[in-house]
């Protein structure tokens, strides 16, 4: 129903955060992520949902400073069991790319880490939006153990870059460059891994 919210910031709490627009107050719940990035008194812009709860029909407004919160705090309540709350705890407790990585990589003990989320919890958050995740970042199940290299974005970014100026046509860089992070994992170097996606495009 309400895409976003914009107007000037009069309140600023760890959880909540009351924006003003058109002589209207309106209350949102925000995770620690959004809050650090809020300054109270200055005029903000935040991303909404709307939640309705199924029991009682009470309704509640979540502000989230970016897209990419918003996005993951949906795919996080879509799962069973985990509601609003609980997914705002979990993007409270981690950054958004953190959290996607642990799904990514089946990575149970960084999700129950997180206050309130037990093995279950964190094995149907795996279970339900690992191959979701994977297939956003384009990777695949085999190439897990390497995604913190994978979703590097300068990384990927200056090599893709350095290989169109060197007259590799962007679909064929970007398949050698995923090649090369899948062998070589995390560790390896822009020049290296430049030198052996050329290599590998070859």
């Amino acid at each position: 129903m309400y895409a976003y919210i914009s107007g000037k910031l009069t309140k600023r709490a760890p959880a909540v955060a009351i924006v003003e627009n058109n002589g209207i107050g309106y209350e949102l719940r925000i995770s620690l992520q959004t809050y650090a990035q809020l300054q109270e008194g200055a005029t903000c812009k935040l991303h909404t949902h709307l939640h309705i709860n199924g029991n009682d029909f009470s309704q509640t407004l979540f502000g989230f400073a970016t897209e990419d919160e918003k996005s993951l705090f949906l795919m996080l309540i879509s799962v069973s069991g985990v509601g609003a709350g609980t997914a705002l705890n979990i993007l409270s407790s981690l950054n958004v790319q953190e959290i996607r990585e642990a799904i990514a990589r089946e990575d149970l003990r960084t999700l129950q880490s997180i206050k309130g989320i037990g093995s279950k919890t964190a094995q149907r958050l795996i279970l339900e939006l690992k191959d979701k995740i994977r297939k956003e970042e384009g990777i695949t199940a085999v190439e897990k153990t390497s995604f913190a290299a994978i979703v590097n974005p300068q990384l990927q970014a200056e090599a893709l870059a350095a290989l169109m100026i060197m007259g590799v046509a962007k679909p064929a860089a970007e398949k050698s460059i995923a090649a090369v992070l899948k062998k070589f994992g995390s560790d390896i170097t822009l020049e290296e891994l430049i030198r052996q996606a050329l290599k590998t495009g070859s």
